[in-house]
This record gives C-alpha cells, sequence and structure tokens, in this order.
C-alpha cells in the first residue's frame, strides 16, 4: 500500500458511485475474471493459439514479494476497472524503483469521461508515495490511448515488436 495510510484511507470517491482504491489480489481474483475475459476478447492478439490463462500463483508470488501493486475502480462497489504494476529495480538503474504495467482495463461502460484517467492519476499518486521512480504504460498499437498518457505527461520511450512462433 502507499505511505503509511491505512487501506481504508487509500480509497476516494470522486463520483457518488465511482471509487478508486488500491487492492489485494485476493480481494479481487474471482471479481476481476469476467473483466479478464472481456479484456481479451477486446485486445488481445493471436486468440486462436494463445489462451488466456493468466498464472495466478506467480501473481500471488509477486505480491507476497511486494511487487504486485493493484489499482480498481468501482461503482456501487462493483468492479468496472483495474491498473496492475509490477514493481521492481531495473537491472541498468539499480538506484530506482520502476512500476511497469502489467494490464489495464476499463469496462466498456464507463470509457466515457474522466474514469480512466483518475484511475492512472489515483496510482501514480500512490506510487509516488511508495518511492517509485518511474512508471511505464504500455498500450496495444491496435487500441491506442497515446492521447491520454500524453495528456497526463507520458512520453512515447520505447517501440515493441512482436512474432508469433509458435508452439
Amino acid at each position: 500500500m502507499c505511505g503509511e495510510e491505512s487501506q481504508e484511507a487509500r480509497g476516494i470517491m470522486t463520483r457518488p458511485n465511482i471509487t478508486y482504491q488500491q487492492e489485494f489480489l485476493g480481494q479481487v481474483e474471482d471479481e476481476i475474471k469476467p473483466l479478464l475475459d472481456a479484456h481479451w476478447n477486446e485486445i488481445a492478439l493471436n486468440q486462436d493459439n494463445i489462451k488466456l490463462n493468466p498464472d495466478w500463483d506467480a501473481y500471488r508470488t509477486l505480491e507476497e514479494q511486494g511487487k504486485l501493486k493493484i489499482f480498481t475502480t468501482r461503482c456501487d462497489d462493483n468492479l468496472i476497472g483495474y491498473f496492475v504494476v509490477v514493481v521492481g529495480y531495473n537491472i541498468h538503474y539499480k538506484d530506482h524503483l520502476f512500476a511497469n504495467n502489467d494490464i489495464i482495463y476499463i469496462h466498456k461502460d464507463y470509457r466515457k469521461g474522466f474514469t480512466g484517467i483518475k484511475l492512472i492519476k489515483f496510482a501514480e499518486r500512490c506510487l509516488k508515495d511508495d518511492g517509485i521512480s518511474v512508471l511505464t504504460i504500455n498500450t496495444k498499437v491496435h487500441q491506442p490511448f497515446d492521447k491520454v498518457l500524453e495528456r497526463l505527461g507520458f512520453g512515447l520511450i520505447e517501440r515493441v515488436y512482436s512474432k508469433y512462433l509458435g508452439g
């Protein structure tokens, strides 16, 4: 959790029914699965060959090591989005903690307005409070939200190419 605040103090409310908070995997694991399926159906490549199959044990291990941070947004207590990062020291910059985006998703019904922006800003504040130096967020070329990230002060720093090799 960021800073010394209690878990209850970590949530902020911006509209009567939309909240942003940091949660633990055990709190969201079952509830996140339908959103993960929708996310995968919307953006995953090579769906005929690579099926969604999260390694929940690896996620639990990362969380036990303090390396997994899960930020969520809820509407009337229902999970409508998530922003998950993995925290660690970069082997090139051992004096700095980096938070690298694993997944980010907002349910389609909540993408209009500022829900996603507020989720990213909330996570950014928490990560900064936790001593993170750099936050990286990756986007899919076929489903970009570059303008949002640029508006939030992020810069394009790298291009990643992918090729399915089979197996």
